[in-house]
């Protein structure tokens, strides 16, 4: 029998202690599900490099221990990082949508050579390179590329922000 057939089979009877274990680990039960089902998906993934023969319960519970560790670490990382991170963006604030929706209109209006580029960088939060490969052109091209339509697209703001807004008032007819 393969080992990830003899893997599969065998998973289910240490299905109750990884849930026991992971309800200790987490003090949470649906975190303590989630934990179970990564530590058998990684199981399973890693199947190959169980050997037959060792004890596959000390094996499922040191990769659930690990899983449980990098994810606490990933937690302190983020938690850590949040007082350096930009304060969220109000969507309820009617200036901040249209000017939103202004620099998407005006993205819009750029040549596909100009805002690709400034997609990839700004949206996509790709590096220069990887942006430059993506769209298969040489980094030279893309400087080029991306300086211009970041020229333009200022221009075209500039142009929305000179204009004055126009005031659309609907009235009810009485009857």
């Amino acid at each position: 029998m393969g080992v990830r057939k003899e893997l599969e089979r065998s998973i289910h009877d240490y299905t109750t202690s990884l849930r026991r274990y992971a309800l200790v680990l987490t003090r949470n039960g649906d975190a303590a599900e989630d934990l179970v089902q990564e530590t058998l998906l990684k199981a399973i993934a890693a199947s190959e490099s169980w050997e037959p023969g060792t004890d596959l319960r000390v094996w499922m519970f040191r990769i659930m221990h690990n899983t449980h560790i990098s994810e606490r670490r990933r937690h302190q990382v983020r938690e850590q990082a949040k007082p350096m991170l930009p304060k969220p963006v109000d969507a309820t604030d009617p200036t901040i949508r249209i000017e939103l929706q202004q620099v998407l209109d005006a993205l819009d209006q750029l040549p596909e050579s100009q805002r690709q580029p400034i997609v990839l960088i700004a949206l996509k939060e790709m590096s220069y390179a990887e942006a430059a490969h993506a769209l298969d052109v040489p980094l030279g091209t893309f400087y080029s590329r991306i300086g211009r339509g970041r020229i333009a697209l200022r221009r075209i703001i500039e142009d929305l922000k000179s204009k004055k807004p126009k005031l659309i008032v609907c009235m009810e007819k009485s009857k």
